[in-house]
């Protein structure tokens, strides 16, 4: 985020009425909520953790045990459990 001159960046009748309410003050102006990126989109969080989640499925159809998994990716066992239920559900989902 940065610093933006309002003479610069905004129309001189919407300056004057911001400067009824407010002057030489910074204001935050945030972005419309259509325009907002969901929580990791911005910095590949959710991209990263949706593909941990599919290897950690794909490890378990191959046979690996929650304990197992729980070591490989020190997570607890209902951690474990919770991802391989949703991806499973998502999986059967899919096929339909």
């Amino acid at each position: 985020m940065s610093y933006k001159n309002g003479k610069e960046v905004l129309p001189p009748h919407l300056l004057k009425e911001l400067q009824k309410y407010i002057q030489g003050e910074l204001v935050y102006i945030p972005k419309q909520t259509n325009q907002r990126a969901r929580w990791g989109e911005a910095n590949g969080s959710r991209l990263a953790l949706a593909e941990r989640n599919e290897a950690i499925y794909r490890l378990y159809r191959e046979g690996r045990s929650f304990e197992e998994l729980e070591h490989i990716y020190n997570l607890s066992v209902d951690s474990i459990r919770k991802i391989v239920y949703k991806s499973r559900e998502r999986y059967c989902e899919l096929k339909r």
